[in-house]
């Protein structure tokens, strides 16, 4: 099978395909002709899957994807402009958690609604790490307390100092505000030579939040643990990253202690339009 085949009984002849290819490599000479890829188009095509998705007849094909194996969008379940923007309003950070552990069923369901993230130039190169069980949690907790400690003689900004220095002694009175006690931990992590790195996995993890926000699941963005997780030794040797990857975030994860009852106020928008 090629990489782009065209079904000429369903294919109407509309255009549709080659107008939204985002490499644009299907061409189509006239109304008359079918669309065909561009000669040597394989090299700069990012398998996005835009032309199988985009026609209405089910007539195209890509060797990856075909149209029977991409589901079709059910209009019915999307949600309403006023239902979404409650969602993402109504989401907060959680920060104090049941120890309930989370299913590695709903752990799994979450990863694969993140995979449909968008990525640059569609790489799909989003990586992740589950720590799944509570007391490794912690170690990595406690592997990042470490770090601030070495840090704290040679940080010259006394806020931070402050700021090290009560969660050190939070830390060594009991309170963990590293992992808050969160019983997992989500890492995403991605090849650092690729051209958005850090955009594909922070968006990633944001699909991954907001649906762990409808399956009655809390996270909270794993700060401290992201800024030493590249610069800590043996926070580095723990995670043990494929060679050339690098963490760009992580999510603390798990039931929520409590839950919130109204949507805090927030600053308004600051936008300069032009």
């Amino acid at each position: 099978m090629s990489l782009f085949t065209i079904d000429p009984k369903k294919c109407k002849r509309d255009g549709i395909c080659a107008a939204v290819c985002p490499a644009q490599i299907i061409i189509q000479k006239d109304k008359k002709s079918f669309p065909s890829m561009l000669a040597g188009g394989e090299e700069f095509c990012i398998n996005c899957g835009h032309c199988v998705a985009v026609c209405p007849h089910g007539a195209m094909a890509l060797a990856t994807m075909t149209a029977e194996g991409c589901p079709p969008i059910d209009k019915s379940l999307l949600p309403t402009a006023l239902a979404l923007k409650h969602l993402l309003q109504a989401r907060r950070s959680v920060r104090q958690y049941k120890k309930t552990p989370v299913s590695r069923k709903l752990l799994m369901a979450l990863l694969d609604t993140a995979r449909f993230a968008p990525t640059g130039s569609n790489k799909q190169q989003v990586h992740w790490t589950v720590f799944s069980k509570p007391d490794e949690v912690h170690k990595l907790a406690a592997m990042v307390i470490d770090f601030i400690k070495t840090m704290l003689p040679v940080t010259t900004d006394e806020a931070a100092v402050r700021r090290f220095r009560r969660i050190v002694s939070a830390w060594e009175n009991g309170r963990d505000r590293i992992m808050r006690g969160a019983p997992h931990l989500i890492v995403a992590h991605s090849p650092s030579d690729l051209s958005f790195p850090a955009a594909d996995c922070a968006i990633a993890l944001t699909y991954l939040e907001l649906y762990a926000y409808t399956q009655g699941l809390g996270t909270c963005w794993a700060g401290y643990f992201t800024g030493a997780a590249g610069l800590h030794e043996p926070l580095i040797r723990a995670l043990s990253l494929p060679a050339g990857h690098q963490c760009y975030g992580a999510v603390m994860l798990g039931y929520p202690q409590y839950r919130y009852h109204r949507i805090p106020g927030r600053n308004e928008a600051q936008i300069n339009w032009r």
